[in-house]
């Protein structure tokens, strides 16, 4: 049986060129970063060139990249640090947010005593940037916003420059997770003014495990992490070399090619919509997903015209015909608790019916998406 994978939202394949030079990395460049050697030099050598190499890729210095093991440490740390560090009192965000944001906020207001504000959302999920105004005139403390700039459940975006120019007119920090923006599309820190960005390689064809912090010079945060004086005093503990460097590779192959990957995606997602609103015209696109506008071109988030007591066997039938895909957040996989995000924006009735996200990449094929659509307009058949 042939696989399919349509769950790139939740991880991407390597690059073979990611892999080639990890491998070389790891057979010959083993030092410890930190050591005064030759052996230590070489290793350190190669980190600050991926930093620099990456630091240039989205408008920023290098003193400003900080390498972590992922997205997620690095919003836990931005988040933390600021409410730690920076005097921040009040956190505007919203009810979409990955956990790895909104589980950090919890935890705050258990310790810290953190005030958090949730923007209102339009129905299809995106940000109501009027009230977010509103919120932002109304003085209370030093303020951040956290707002994800794409959502990884149903791909709705913000307009990163119009909320950062917001945040800044009106003396707040902002912080974006960008995890899922990074490597499909380009972004220039010298321009916009957000205070923070986060990235794991793992979405953009790299390895597992690194992704970095994008701290804007002068912001003084403190580690999350202690220990050694790792990244500059902002993250300890040795360097994962060869990680660094795949992800620095992973990056440099995602832009280059972006333009031209992007327009193969798009093509797949314009492909599986018209498709499937004419073999289930009953169909809706969570999130205004089918829209090109004012969502990403890399996944759909469908509701399914299927009877509700077929919804628990759904991904597991797709995955015997070899289709990988996700109910929504790989984070949420074997969690029996629903999707936050559609539980912000749909009604009981529609959360009963089963959604689906189908994310892309450019391994995908038109084939494979008429093979989706196939197995799909086969499951909702009644007799199925």
């Amino acid at each position: 049986m042939e696989s399919h994978y349509f769950d790139n939202a939740a991880t991407t394949c390597l690059r073979p060129e990611v892999v080639s030079v990890m491998s070389e990395v790891l057979n010959n460049c083993y030092g410890n970063p930190s050591s005064s050697h030759s052996f230590g030099r070489q290793a350190k050598s190669q980190i600050e060139n991926a930093r620099k190499q990456i630091a240039e890729s989205i408008g920023a210095t290098a003193s400003e990249i900080v390498f972590t093991s992922g997205g997620t440490e690095a919003d836990n740390q931005i988040l933390r640090a600021a409410v730690r560090d920076m005097g921040v009192t009040r956190i505007i965000s919203s009810k979409i947010e990955h956990h790895a944001v909104s589980h950090t906020l919890d935890q705050l207001i258990v310790e810290y005593g953190l005030k958090v504000v949730f923007v209102d959302l339009h129905e299809n999920g995106e940000v109501d940037v009027n009230h977010l105004q509103q919120l932002l005139e109304f003085q209370d403390g030093m303020t951040l916003v956290s707002l994800m700039h794409i959502n990884n459940e149903i791909g709705v975006k913000i307009d990163l420059d119009e909320v950062a120019q917001l945040c800044k007119a009106n003396g707040a920090l902002f912080h974006s997770d960008t995890v899922q923006t990074i490597g499909h599309y380009h972004i220039n820190m010298a321009q916009t003014p957000a205070d923070f960005i986060v990235a794991s390689a793992h979405k953009f064809h790299g390895p597992k495990g690194v992704g970095f912090a994008y701290i804007r010079k002068n912001t003084n945060l403190k580690p999350l992490i202690f220990g050694g004086s790792q990244e500059r005093g902002h993250r300890a503990g040795t360097e994962s070399v060869h990680n660094i460097i795949g992800m620095a590779k992973a990056l440099e192959i995602s832009l280059d090619k972006l333009e031209q990957e992007k327009k193969f995606i798009t093509s797949l997602k314009v492909h599986f919509v018209n498709r499937i609103t004419s073999e289930l015209p009953d169909v809706r696109f969570n999130g205004d997903s089918d829209r090109a506008d004012h969502n990403t071109y890399t996944l759909v988030n469908v509701c399914l015209p299927i009877p509700a007591e077929k919804a628990p066997l759904l991904l597991f039938q797709l995955d015997l015909k070899g289709i990988a895909c996700s109910k929504g957040s790989a984070c949420q996989s074997g969690s029996d608790a629903g999707s936050h995000v559609l539980s912000a924006i749909l009604t009981k009735e529609e959360l009963a019916k089963p959604s689906i996200r189908f994310s892309f990449s450019a391994m995908n094929t038109l084939a494979e998406i008429d093979f989706l659509v196939d197995v799909l307009k086969e499951l909702s058949s009644p007799t199925a």
